[in-house]
Formats: C-alpha cells, sequence, structure tokens
C-alpha cells in the first residue's frame, strides 16, 4: 500500500511539474479518424460564428445576413492566412511547394486571416448597404474567441512553442519536434499556445466590457481589438523559437505586430473631437462616453 501511494504521489508531481502533449494529432471517433488542428479550427470558427451572430442580430441585422458573412469571412480567412503564412515563411516550402497548402499540417497566419476577410467583408457590405462598422465591432470579441480555441491545434501538432523551461506549466515536447526546433537536449518549454488561449480569452472579455461600458464610434472596437492581439502577440513572438522568416534579424511576425500596434493606436486616436454613437449592445446599459 505505501510503494502504491509512492508511486501515485510520483505521478502526481510529474502531472503538476509539467503538461503533456497529445500522443497522437488525429482524434478517433469510431471509423473517422479527424486530423485535431482542424478540428480545433473548424471548433473555433463555430464559437466566432455564434458571437459574431448573436452580436450582429442586436444591431438589427438578420441571423441570416450573419451566417452568409460568416461564410465568406472564413473562406476568406483560411486562404488569406495561409497566404500570409506561406510568404513569411517561405523558406519552408523551397523546393517543395507542393507542401505550401497542406493546411492541416499546421501554419496559418492571423494576420492574413484578419486582411482577406476585413477586405472580403468590405466589399459584402457595400453590396448590401450596411455600414462596414457593424461588422467590424460585431465580430471584434468574436475573433479572438475563434482564436483561443483554434490555438489548441499547435498542442496537437506540438508546434510553435517556447523558450526551454523547467515551470510547473511548462510543455513536454517529443524529441522530434524539439531537435527540428534546435533543442534536442531539452524536452519541456514555454506552452505559448496556452498563453495566447489565456490572452484571448481576457481579451474576448475586455471587449465585451468595453462594448457595455464605453461609448465608443463605430469601428474602435475593432481597433481595440486589434490592438490587444497585437500586444499579446508581440510578447509570444520573443519567446518562440520556431523557424520564422527574419527581417533585420528580427521576426517578420514582430514588426508586424510592432506596425498592427501603431496603426491601431493612430485609428482609435484619429477624430477624438468628433461626436461617437452610444454602443448598441445593451441600449438601456449607462454609457460612460471616452470622448473628452
Amino acid at each position: 500500500m505505501g510503494r502504491f501511494c509512492g508511486r501515485a504521489w510520483q505521478s502526481r508531481a510529474v502531472i503538476l511539474n509539467s503538461i503533456p502533449s497529445p500522443g497522437s494529432d488525429s482524434l478517433e471517433i469510431g471509423s473517422l479518424d479527424l486530423r485535431a488542428y482542424g478540428l480545433m479550427i473548424a471548433l473555433g470558427v463555430l464559437a466566432a460564428w455564434w458571437l459574431f451572430s448573436r452580436r450582429l442580430t442586436q444591431r438589427g441585422h438578420s441571423p441570416e445576413l450573419a451566417s452568409s458573412a460568416t461564410v465568406w469571412a472564413v473562406v476568406a480567412g483560411l486562404i488569406g492566412a495561409r497566404v500570409y503564412h506561406v510568404v513569411t515563411d517561405w523558406k519552408t516550402y523551397k523546393g517543395d511547394w507542393g507542401e505550401a497548402w497542406q493546411i492541416w499540417e499546421g501554419g496559418l497566419g492571423i494576420p492574413g486571416a484578419v486582411i482577406f476577410a476585413a477586405a472580403v467583408m468590405w466589399v459584402f457590405a457595400r453590396q448590401k448597404g450596411i455600414p462596414l462598422s457593424d461588422f467590424a465591432d460585431a465580430v471584434a470579441p468574436a475573433l479572438p474567441l475563434g482564436q483561443a480555441i483554434g490555438r489548441w491545434g499547435n498542442w496537437f501538432n506540438q508546434e510553435l512553442f517556447g523558450r526551454p523551461t523547467d515551470l510547473p506549466w511548462a510543455l513536454e515536447i517529443d524529441p522530434g519536434p524539439a531537435s527540428r526546433a534546435g533543442y534536442p537536449n531539452d524536452d519541456t518549454f514555454h506552452p505559448t499556445f496556452l498563453y495566447e488561449c489565456i490572452w484571448n480569452l481576457a481579451l474576448v472579455g475586455a471587449l465585451l466590457w468595453a462594448s457595455k461600458r464605453f461609448t465608443l464610434k463605430p469601428g474602435r472596437l475593432f481597433g481595440l481589438y486589434v490592438l490587444g492581439y497585437a500586444l499579446g502577440r508581440l510578447w509570444i513572438e520573443t519567446i518562440r523559437v520556431d523557424f520564422a522568416s527574419e527581417l533585420a534579424g528580427v521576426r517578420v511576425n514582430i514588426w508586424v505586430m510592432l506596425a498592427l500596434i501603431i496603426g491601431s493606436v493612430a485609428y482609435l486616436l484619429w477624430g477624438r473631437g468628433d461626436d461617437g454613437e452610444p454602443a448598441s449592445d445593451d441600449p438601456e446599459a449607462e454609457n460612460i462616453s471616452l470622448e473628452p
């Protein structure tokens, strides 16, 4: 009995000292063999669609409009995400461009997804005669919700982890992925997927709170999303060890995040002297204006 208790305590201590990685990147459901990465992306899309649809209908638009917008945005977002990844990490696929479109192997760039989806939504909004800001502010908290769920696909693929660490929440990585990252003698690393998941969930809460608490001009909530996401992604990029293209010795994604931070701050400060519109999530809620 004492030996059994000792082993149980040792197993519990191991669990507390690290986060294990999945034994497989697939999930078997009966006769189906689903790639976990794609499944997490799909679940993230569904969660984002649910929140986006709910917020858009609160603004007086039909659920059908939200569904149509989501379909176009998802298609454009997936294409843009992959294009961004391939363009910024083109050396990975040099000589074997056939792998460039194997999305199920991982490799989606959030900035590309947002840019392509925003462009398609601009066209969609013009065709429907709807202010683009309605879509932008409705989708602002939905995007980080979907991203928080989708990031778990990186956990299944054992990719995009951070520097080696022995912190209690360190992520266990198999020898193969660790060696490819340049750390053959280490087996626990910063779980950057988890950091970004937690950051994004906090961002969802902050954006929902801001939309209720303050009177924001149309489109400003989306600007807050861009700023919040870029700030979190910036520090996460500084600890990631996966291969990435560099510019002047700095990861390209870091330059992109810095540009997004500067651009979003400029956008949020631009036109501060104009009158804003009341938040529409809860017309009866007390709003406090951010305008001077």
